[in-house]
């Protein structure tokens, strides 16, 4: 049975997200069974409105079979195909919903290495990030809802919740925290096992609310590159390629991290921190402000948008908020500063600006409440 929801979704992804319109050229990823279902709504809608779509369909047990056993020149000639694919669209629609996020989890080092720099660096880092349209998203299969702690149906339910949002309201809300983070220099995170300073002084902010990601919630800029000093210990777990991290703490010195550790998977941290000079400067400062999204889920694009979060992204920097890093990895890891996380405190320039998770400025902090933004 067709789930109706889906049609909203799928308008919000053709209609909102990426504009598509009579003539355009959509680039769509289909990943994982479950979401064939929203990938034939996404391509149905698009072909209505007059675009052409080239589709595919991949997942990570699919991939694996790939990146196990391929040389440097198999994923230089599988990324020059998807690369002249991507040089023609105008936008690409990513559904991902793969049955085990941990395929890859056992994937040798070497292997993901030359994945992320040889394939996904020029096709998503380099071209579609900068030059196309772009929305990613999750699809609610029973994976995600197990990683989540919840029944399916539960997590389904808040799924469309979050994720068919009024995203043109969220979006107006966020214009007076992207002028006070434009006037700030100096920033200082604290909270249990952190106490982080760094400039994002002449650094775009930039919305995030539905354009790139469903879900949305999200401000962010990047530190001026060598500003960054102290150490911030995240409180999240934290999902990359395949294994799962706790705990990871980033010691930075003048922009480098020149310590990490976590409480599982260390030795694969650091490797993961030498994939270039760039993974080991951060390209990206957000704050998480989705009041629909309040516990971590493993998941990067529901986490990164905890109400009360930020996230600071060792690895590449953004064309629209640039301070120059580049790098093969962009990895956001999140840390929660609500009170039942052990709290925090956010200082703009001297000023602070959020305690525990909770804007001083009281009418800022209600333009990002579940009443403001929920829909009409």
């Amino acid at each position: 049975m067709k789930d109706k929801r889906n049609e909203v979704l799928a308008d919000i992804l053709v209609g909102y997200s990426t504009e598509l319109k009579k003539g355009d050229t959509l680039y769509l990823e289909i990943k994982g069974r479950e979401a064939l279902e929203l990938g034939k709504e996404v391509l149905r809608q698009a072909t209505e409105k007059g675009a052409t779509a080239f589709w595919f369909y991949n997942d990570e047990s699919l991939l694996r079979q790939f990146v196990g056993h391929a040389g440097d020149g198999q994923f230089r000639a599988l990324a020059d195909m998807h690369l002249g694919l991507m040089k023609k669209a105008d936008a690409y629609i990513g559904i991902r919903g793969s049955d085990n996020p941990f395929d890859l989890a056992d994937m040798p080092g070497r292997q993901m290495e030359r994945y992320q720099t040889l394939f996904y660096k020029p096709v998503h880092m380099k071209q579609r990030v900068p030059h196309t349209r772009w929305v990613v998203m999750r699809y609610p299969n029973n994976a995600m809802a197990q990683l989540a702690k919840t029944s399916q149906e539960a997590f389904e339910d808040f799924y469309y919740k979050v994720c068919c949002a009024d995203y043109a309201r969220m979006s107006k809300a966020m214009d007076r925290l992207v002028a006070l983070m434009e006037r700030t220099d100096q920033v200082r995170l604290t909270g249990l096992g952190t106490d982080l300073n760094f400039s994002i002084k002449g650094m775009p902010a930039v919305k995030c609310a539905g354009k790139l990601n469903i879900p949305d919630g999200e401000v962010y800029t990047a530190p001026v590159r060598d500003s960054v000093n102290g150490t911030l210990r995240y409180n999240t777990p934290t999902l990359h390629d395949g294994t799962m991290y706790n705990g990871v703490e980033l010691t930075f010195k003048n922009g480098r991290i020149v310590a990490a550790r976590a409480e599982t998977n260390t030795d694969k941290l650091e490797k993961v921190l030498d994939t270039d000079a760039g993974a080991r400067f951060v390209g990206e400062f957000a704050i998480g402000l989705n009041p629909f999204i309040r516990e971590p889920m493993l998941d990067t694009l529901f986490d990164e948008k905890i109400a009360g979060s930020f996230h600071f992204t060792p690895g590449n920097a953004y064309d629209d908020a640039d301070n120059g890093n580049r790098s093969a990895i962009h990895w956001d890891m999140v840390c929660i500063q609500r009170p039942e996380y052990g709290g925090g405190e956010m200082w703009f320039d001297g000023k602070l600006v959020r305690k525990d998770g909770v804007f001083t400025d009281k009418d800022l902090e209600r333009q990002f409440s579940a009443q403001a933004l929920g829909k009409s």
